[in-house]
């Protein structure tokens, strides 16, 4: 630890293999508090590197608790937080319109950390149980197109730093490993980040792990498409920006898409969507994030426009509700 701190210091990066056995010696207790907090900081003075961020996310799935999954092609739609924006969830209402589309998702989320509800409030509200039981994770996934895995079930890694993380006060790397350390490593990634520097970082991270994706950004600052202005879509086939209108979608107010005070006005919203009677900015909010989703899993083979007539007719036609309710019925 102490030359990692030297090279750091020195405005040095480390390896990947550097970093993946940094992240097993935490898991391992082999540094103090002190030690650690030294190294995120000096990380995140010097700004992290692809490399750096592929060892941690190694060091994480090595000792974490795999989701190996007997479908060869899904999808998880996530952001990765911080935009303080405190929308409503959707990531998460998108995963159910793609899987009522006929898609299969795995989800993988955790509680709320800058918003009022994040993935797992959502979905532990509804009753459902968090499990790591390999057998039924198939089971959800076979029979309703969706998975949900609850992060802290399958990160063991998380726990030895989270008091150090909660006292720094300031996002460290393991705030850009959230994203990619989703324990099934699924082929196929919606991403929505909070500015250019993380989409550029992320698609560096994509093309060396090699997986079919898509990162969002809201010019404005979101870390999903909003609808509130112009947004920035790169996949491995193009980069562009879009404006709302070029999808057929008015210019949502940022008002419209607040998740709310509560954890319980923030699952009204998510019921809204699915039930379709949410306000239409609400609607169209998910149908565009579940419409690029569609198109990564369709490995780029469809045009946007046609994606979203996909992801309305999964909502229009309830199949997207009757996705939820199968799948709250067998994972409560």
């Amino acid at each position: 630890m102490k030359q990692l701190l030297t090279k750091l210091l020195n405005h040095e990066d480390l390896t990947r293999e550097e970093m993946k056995t940094v992240l097993i010696g935490i898991t391992h207790s082999e540094y103090p508090n002190e030690q650690i907090t030294a190294l995120l900081t000096a990380l995140q003075m010097k700004g992290v590197t692809v490399d750096e961020l592929l060892g941690f996310r190694d060091g994480i799935l090595e000792t974490g608790v795999p989701a190996i999954l007997d479908c060869d092609r899904y999808i998880d739609v996530v952001g990765t937080g911080g935009d303080r924006k405190n929308t409503f969830n959707i990531s998460t209402t998108a995963c159910f319109v793609i899987a009522g589309a006929g898609y299969k998702v795995a989800k993988h989320g955790n509680y709320a950390a800058t918003s009022v509800s994040g993935a797992s409030n959502v979905i532990q509200h509804h009753g459902i149980k968090f499990t790591d039981n390999i057998d039924h994770l198939n089971r959800s996934l076979n029979e309703t197109g969706i998975v949900y895995l609850h992060a802290q079930l399958f990160a063991k890694a998380m726990k030895f730093v989270g008091p150090i993380r909660k006292a720094l006060q300031f996002p460290t790397i393991f705030n850009l490993l959230g994203p990619i350390v989703n324990p099934s490593q699924p082929k196929c990634q919606l991403l929505g980040v909070a500015n250019l520097d993380q989409m550029r970082l992320y698609n560096n991270v994509y093309q060396r792990i090699g997986i079919d994706y898509g990162i969002v950004n809201s010019i404005d600052g979101y870390d999903e498409i909003s609808l509130t202005g112009n947004f920035k879509v790169t996949t491995n086939n193009y980069e562009r920006i879009f404006k709302p209108q070029d999808l057929g979608f008015d210019i949502a107010k940022p008002e419209e898409l607040v998740g709310g005070a509560s954890e319980e006005e923030a699952a009204q919203i998510f019921d809204a969507v699915l039930e379709n009677r949410a306000l239409p900015a609400q609607k169209n909010i998910v149908l565009a994030n579940a419409a690029f989703g569609i198109q990564v899993l369709e490995k780029g083979q469809k045009d946007i426009e046609e994606c979203i007539t996909i992801a309305r007719e999964s909502i229009d036609s309830g199949s997207a509700l009757r996705t939820f309710k199968k799948f709250a019925e067998l994972n409560s």
